[in-house]
Order: C-alpha cells, then sequence, then structure tokens
C-alpha cells in the first residue's frame, strides 16, 4: 500500500514537471527523452537480475502495440497539460475505468451488472463537468484527456492479455527500447517537414535537469506501481489509485497556484465516487464468484 501511495504521488508530480517543461520544450524531445531514460534505466536492471530482452514474436507484436498505446496516452497527457489545471486534466483521465469496464461488457463479453453501467453513466456526468469550464476557456484542448483514458484503457487491456507471460521489468525495458525507435524514427523522417513538436531544441541546464526528472520520476513510479501489485491483491491496491486525484491537487496548487473550481471539483468528486463504487462492485462480484467456484468444488 505505501509502494501504490508512492506511484500516486510520482506520477502527478512527474506530469507537474512536464507541464513546466511544455512551456519551452517540443512534445516530440520531451517523449523521446521520457522513453529514452525508461530504456536507460530498466535495461541495466534486467541485466542485473539474469532477465531477458528477448520476446517470442506474438509476445513482442503485442508488446509495440501496447508501447505505441502508451506513447499516444502520454503524448495526449503531456500536451493537455499545455492548456489545463493539473488536478482537472486527471480527472478527466480517471473515466479509463469505466471505458475499461465498458469495453470488458462489449468487446470481451464480460458480464456487467446495470448498478455498475449506472456508475459509469454517473461518472462520465462527473468528467463532463470537469471538461466544461476547461472547454469554455480552452476549447477543443480540453478534450485530450477523454484521448489519454482511451488509449490507457485499451493499453491495460493489452497488458492484461500478457502479463502472466513476461517479466514486468524487462516488458517496461523493452517498451522504452522500442518507444525510443519508433518516436527517433519520426524525428529522423518529419522534423525537416516543420510538423509541430516534432522540432528539436537546444536545451538550458535546468532543462535538462526537468527532462531527466521527468523520465526517473515516469519510470519509478510505474515500478512501484508493478512491486505494489506483486505484493498485495489488485482488489486492495485499486481503490488506492484515486489518491493520485488529491496529490495532483495538492501538486497543482504548490507548483502552478491552480485549483479546480467549483464546477470542476463536483466533477471531480461524481467521477472518484463513481470509480470507487464501480471497483466496490467489482470487488463484491469476484467474492461471489470465488464463494460459488469454492461451493462447487467441495460438491
Amino acid at each position: 500500500m505505501l509502494l501504490m501511495t508512492g506511484f500516486c504521488i510520482l506520477a502527478p508530480l512527474g506530469d507537474a514537471v512536464a507541464k513546466v517543461l511544455g512551456e519551452t520544450v517540443p512534445l516530440g524531445q520531451l517523449l523521446l527523452v521520457r522513453f529514452a531514460l525508461q530504456a536507460a534505466l530498466l535495461i541495466p536492471v534486467v541485466w542485473l537480475a539474469r532477465g531477458s530482452l528477448r520476446m517470442p514474436l506474438r509476445l513482442l507484436q503485442l508488446t509495440v502495440l501496447r508501447t505505441i498505446l502508451h506513447i499516444l496516452g502520454i503524448a495526449a497527457m503531456f500536451a493537455s497539460l499545455r492548456f489545463l489545471p493539473l488536478a482537472d486534466a486527471i480527472a478527466i483521465a480517471f473515466v479509463m475505468p469505466f471505458l475499461m469496464l465498458l469495453l470488458g461488457r462489449f468487446v470481451l463479453g464480460e458480464q456487467v451488472g446495470p448498478y455498475r453501467l449506472m456508475a459509469c453513466i454517473v461518472g462520465f456526468a462527473g468528467a463532463l463537468l470537469v471538461i466544461q469550464p476547461n472547454y469554455a476557456a480552452v476549447g477543443a484542448p480540453a478534450l485530450l484527456p477523454l484521448g489519454v483514458a482511451v488509449a490507457f484503457a485499451l493499453f491495460m487491456m493489452v497488458t492484461r492479455s500478457i502479463a502472466k507471460a513476461t517479466d514486468p521489468i524487462s516488458l517496461q525495458a523493452v517498451s522504452g527500447l522500442i518507444a525510443t525507435f519508433i518516436l527517433g524514427s519520426a524525428w529522423l523522417v518529419f522534423s525537416s517537414a516543420g510538423l509541430p513538436g516534432l522540432d528539436f531544441v537546444a536545451l538550458e541546464s535546468r532543462d535538462m535537469w526537468l527532462l531527466a526528472a521527468v523520465g526517473v520520476l515516469g519510470t519509478v513510479a510505474h515500478l512501484l506501481m508493478t512491486w505494489s501489485l506483486r505484493l498485495a491483491p489488485a482488489a486492495t491496491l485499486a481503490p488506492m489509485q484515486y489518491l493520485e486525484i488529491p496529490f495532483a491537487t495538492l501538486i497543482g496548487w504548490l507548483i502552478f497556484a491552480d485549483l479546480p473550481n467549483t464546477l470542476a471539483s463536483l466533477g471531480i468528486l461524481l467521477t472518484t465516487g463513481s470509480g470507487l463504487y464501480v471497483i466496490h462492485r467489482e470487488q463484491v462480484t469476484a467474492r461471489r464468484r470465488a464463494a460459488t467456484a469454492g461451493a462447487g468444488g467441495k460438491a
């Protein structure tokens, strides 16, 4: 639980540093350094642990898909932070659990009861309340966190399909390598085309340290989450992820003097409450299935 709390602190802190850098560093450069540092930090860990970076072809293909979704999700988040307060962007992105529930229902055929569907509707309504004042202020960029939620919902579905077949640290190291290759190739091909976000700028010493902080914070945060899930049941830790919203609010206030307005605060409360209710119902359903399976085994 302490490891998950660490994730909930470090993840929005890394986003806050990215928000600071968004004023001076192009998005492509920020993403490339972030994933390159992920690879540079984790490859030695894999080697020291005598792990392997090799993967079967099918697993590698799914890892490439997972990495592309990871790039898109982080790119959308970093882009949204150029326009939105930190807490608002993260709160909108927390419609991801509802999207995962709906994808499970309509794509995987999983059973989703009416109470959880109703919670999804309430959660989306809460997200709209957070979006509304931001959309009035900045327009379409206020919708970017919804792109974050879609990308990470698909990212989590792919992760679920390969999690048991690979070591999580090796997976993150390979993902860092793949992302570095994809982003580096995109820069080489398109940088001369003048596309926004793909130009590179000379960095001052301050920006170099902040870029390093983004990579380190993002990598360590995800490692903390991975380790926490190996030491405690996911059902115990899932509600704790919503601690990221109050921590993001505090960090946004301390660094940027940003606080959600009344309408956004109401939306954050609705989204958080609905998300926690969905997690509660998932736990109840899991316990019922376990009890039914146990009874069937005894019979």
